[in-house]
């Protein structure tokens, strides 16, 4: 019998950012956790809440938009109504045209310690609004996700 998935390899200290993200009723499915889909959505909110507060622009007004290309995800242990997370963010690649988010979903323990919950990926493509074609990343953007790049 496996022990599960390997937990030490995600470590929050690695993340330059956490967002908090709070689990709500509708995320428990019929089996009593939180459905594998809905870590997507806390993925989605922490890097768009983030972009917006770390920018001060609303993301959705700019004239190139970030759209998603690909994302992944590994569950590391279950999540249930409620609980306090943090969804750490750090930048694995920054190109001309693209962001790949490297991510970790952390529950947050009644001592204040983080324990690993599931590590993802996120990538955003950057096109414009109108046409859908690929642009360059807004200034704004790129200048936060600078500030997330791992060394």
């Amino acid at each position: 019998m496996s022990a599960g998935p390997d937990t030490s390899e995600v470590v929050a200290n690695d993340y330059p950012v956490h967002w908090p993200v709070q689990t709500r009723w509708a995320d428990n499915d019929h089996y009593g956790h939180v459905n594998n889909v809905t870590y997507y959505s806390y993925f989605d909110t922490a890097v768009n809440a983030w972009l917006m507060a770390s920018t001060g622009t609303d993301i959705r007004e700019l004239p190139a938009i970030g759209i998603v290309a690909e994302t992944s995800c590994r569950y590391l242990s279950e999540l249930s109504f409620p609980e306090r997370l943090q969804v750490g963010l750090s930048v694995e690649r920054l190109g001309s045209r693209s962001i790949v988010y490297s991510l970790a979903i952390f529950r947050e323990t009644d001592s204040g310690a983080l324990e690993p919950a599931a590590a993802g990926r996120f990538v955003h493509v950057y096109v414009d609004r109108d046409t859908r074609r690929p642009v360059d990343i807004p200034p704004a953007i790129r200048a936060a996700a600078e500030k997330l790049v791992r060394p």
